[in-house]
């Protein structure tokens, strides 16, 4: 019985020393931060974290379209500028064209009055002279040079008078004021003409106050028509 005992004592004591082994063992793995947080906690926000991380594809897919947006935005501006730059252009050449086709209107005016000045100056001196000399003759020999003069100028601005005495009548160059009885030959020519018309290169200035000769033969027709 005795020896029983110090079996059970033995076994009592090995089993102490194994309790007291195992409590040595036994370590807090827990740390405690600064603000008194465990590590558990940081490391359950860490895999939370990691667990809503955008997968790499996503990102780059955002990436190239931050960086399209980026070139998009990039054009607009350089078209935006570039219109205005035109635009700019475009104001100035339209006002550059418009001060020169004021200034060339200012030259042709002037040259115009200039060429206008002699036929005053013929004027002038005809009429000094019917004075002076009471003679009709010079009367008569100034005014016809001052309708040349004047003539010439028209002609310097590409005005032409229209050919209409002697030629045959034209609706889109002579207005008929009177007919006239002719001969068979003469019917619908011009036998004379009381306004000269004039026109600018292919533009009708104004056409010719004329007098139309009128064949005997078709006026004793119309006679004999009116009659029957």
């Amino acid at each position: 019985m005795f020896r029983k005992r110090e079996m059970d004592d033995t076994r009592s004591a090995d089993e102490g020393e194994m309790t007291d082994t195992a409590k040595v063992r036994v370590t807090d793995r827990r740390r405690i931060n600064i603000n008194g947080e465990s590590q558990s906690a940081g490391d359950d926000t860490s895999a939370g974290e990691s667990a809503n991380l955008k997968p790499k594809y996503v990102e780059e897919l955002e990436a190239r379209t931050r960086d399209a947006e980026q070139k998009l935005t990039d054009v607009l501006s350089r078209f935006e500028h570039m219109r205005r730059q035109m635009q700019q252009e475009t104001d100035e050449t339209r006002q550059r064209l418009m001060r020169a086709a004021d200034e060339r209107a200012r030259t042709e005016k002037a040259l115009f009055i200039l060429a206008l000045l002699p036929v005053m100056d013929n004027l002038r001196r005809a009429m000094e002279a019917a004075v002076n000399d009471g003679a009709i003759e010079t009367l008569l020999n100034g005014l016809q040079s001052t309708i040349n003069g004047f003539e010439n100028a028209l002609a310097t601005i590409g005005v032409e008078p229209i050919v209409a005495t002697g030629a045959p009548f034209d609706p889109e160059l002579h207005e008929a004021v009177d007919t006239i009885e002719v001969s068979t030959d003469e019917d619908g020519i011009v036998t004379a003409e009381y306004d000269r018309g004039y026109r600018l290169g292919e533009r009708l200035l104004r056409p010719a106050r004329v007098q139309v000769g009128r064949g005997r033969g078709e006026e004793s027709g119309q006679q004999a028509a009116q009659q029957s």
